[in-house]
């Protein structure tokens, strides 16, 4: 990677590893379940529509717990924090094998994401730690092909458990996944955070924190863009196993298939990504990706009430493939603003993504009268407000 010593070179490979999967807890907590909610909800006696409640729950979790740990990883470094997250993580999926009704089900889905939000908000404070705007940028982009691994295996493999198991099988291998986690950031992740360089923690100071990044408009205006236009993931998240299988007939093997054919999308426009950033700044290539995701969304709506599937396969695709670099291209543009509060900021940018992820995938729920619309309207929505929010980020000075 161009700017980066050889000996840092080397650190990188291990990081993007262990970040990668410490990033994947978004598509393992989620993905690899969506072809049980049929099983789910038979079990609990409840409808299709309660249990996907389970993943506006666990959005809303994975935002609001981004800004609890915020301040903790700015205190006390990124390791501790990290390691409480992951055990919460872990101990919350295997308590949802034993879990009686819907509502036990809901509340440790809560468990499960402010336990998983850390290693979200860990992997961008380490990146900020260690790397430049540009930098980044780039190792940003390589995370997010290790995460764009998350959607291909995880459906696949929850698809797989589900034709030999029972539902709660999936759980079982979840809390797995967490426990390998956390050995594997045990044992491999250095403390990037020097002592010198820690903050006092106390409440008032926490607040003056938060609101101070707030009011930056050179932080606040990237991390709103790039939350408002990744939130459409969320919303084809929430709606895709119904606009698959109930409307187009899929199995939950072909459904899983779909998903990974999506993912491969991210891998690839995440590697499109790098070659960009050799040309352009941040900030182009950001400007660039949402205009082409906002071109896409535009195709899913005129393509909604089409029969054929794979016609309205190909502007998801697209749509669904730009999130990394809109994702990669806003988050470094962003916390490249606030080196002294990694923490802190990378809890507003997680915020963001996540809490509005959480409307789009409750907005798709609600809204859902029998078609692809709910989905392909709500994809569009968010990907607009991007693209308006995302104009002001031209006027930003690259480093």
């Amino acid at each position: 990677m161009q700017g980066i010593d050889k000996t840092k070179q080397i650190s990188v490979a291990r990081l993007v590893i262990i970040l990668g999967a410490l990033s994947t807890f978004g598509p393992f907590g989620t993905d690899t379940y969506l072809a049980a909610f049929g099983a789910i909800a038979e079990s609990y006696s409840t409808s299709v529509g309660n249990v996907q409640l389970s993943l506006s729950v666990y959005f809303l979790g994975l935002a609001l717990g981004q800004l609890i740990y915020g301040p903790l990883v700015d205190h006390f470094g990124r390791r501790k924090p990290l390691m409480f997250g992951l055990s919460l993580f872990a101990l919350s999926s295997f308590l949802i094998v034993v879990a009686p009704n819907i509502e036990c089900f809901l509340l440790l889905r809560v468990g499960q994401a402010l336990g998983g939000c850390a290693g979200m908000i860990v992997s961008r404070a380490v990146v900020r730690d260690m790397f430049n705007l540009s930098e980044s940028a780039r190792v940003l982009s390589l995370l997010a092909v290790v995460q764009g691994l998350g959607p291909i295996l995880a459906p696949v493999i929850g698809g797989v458990i589900l034709s030999y198991w029972p539902w709660r099988a999936v759980f079982v291998f979840i809390g797995s996944f967490g426990i390998g986690c956390l050995a594997l950031s045990g044992l491999g992740l250095p403390e990037s955070l020097p002592r010198e360089k820690r903050l006092p923690l106390n409440l008032g100071g926490v607040f003056r924190d938060y609101a101070s990044l707030m009011m930056r408009r050179d932080f606040i205006i990237p991390a709103m863009s790039g939350g408002m236009a990744s939130s459409c993931l969320f919303a084809y998240i929430s709606g895709s196993p119904y606009v698959f299988m109930h409307i187009y007939g899929a199995s939950p093997a072909q459904y899983s298939l779909i998903f990974a054919t999506n993912a491969v999308g991210t891998i690839l426009a995440a590697q499109l990504n790098r070659v960009l950033l050799r040309r352009f700044i941040p900030q182009q290539v950001l400007s660039g990706a949402i205009m082409f995701s906002l071109a896409s969304s535009i195709a899913l709506i005129l393509l909604s009430s089409s029969s054929s599937m794979y016609m309205f396969m190909v502007p998801l695709w697209l749509c669904i493939a730009t999130i990394p670099m809109i994702v990669a291209n806003s988050v470094a543009i962003a916390m490249d603003k606030c080196p002294d509060k990694a923490g802190s900021a990378s809890a507003i940018v997680g915020l963001f993504q996540f809490a509005l992820g959480s409307v789009s995938s409750a907005l798709v729920g609600i809204l859902n009268d029998g078609s692809a619309y709910p989905m392909s309207v709500t994809m569009f929505v968010m990907v607009l407000a991007g693209f308006v929010t995302g104009r002001f980020t031209r006027r930003a000075k690259a480093v």
